[in-house]
């Protein structure tokens, strides 16, 4: 059975950091595309950034280039987004998701059909 699970969420002050780690068991994370994606109240979910299996190649939004940073560790079989320079749009519940049909990490990355998801941790950006 294949497992995501997300720490490292809380409440953070405005240009702070935090570092989100995704655990994964059932299934070798380096073998896929592994993202990371948000959502805040009222609002869709987004991708955030996402990272290639193997070579490791990576994706921002916009929204969050250069001051996020996705990496992964295959020997612990975990993805971490390393967040700097927080600000209060950063605010929601964070999620993890990995696609096992091999969809490439980019701009329209969103695991669906072969897509595993964790089950999300909140991060607050507030003073």
């Amino acid at each position: 059975q294949v497992q995501l699970v997300e720490s490292g969420g809380g409440l953070v002050q405005p240009g702070g950091s935090l570092t989100l780690s995704c655990a994964a068991s059932g299934i070798t994370l380096n073998s896929y595309a592994t993202g990371w994606f948000r959502q805040a109240p009222g609002k869709e979910r987004e991708g955030v950034s996402c990272i290639s299996g193997g070579n490791g190649g990576t994706y921002y939004s916009d929204s969050v280039k250069g001051r996020f940073t996705i990496s992964k560790n295959a020997a612990k079989n975990t993805v971490y987004l390393q967040m700097n320079s927080l600000k209060p749009e950063d605010t929601a519940v964070y999620y993890c998701a990995t696609d096992e049909w091999g969809a490439p990490c980019g701009s329209r990355f969103y695991p669906e059909a072969g897509g595993h998801w964790g089950q999300g941790t909140q991060v607050t950006v507030s003073s």
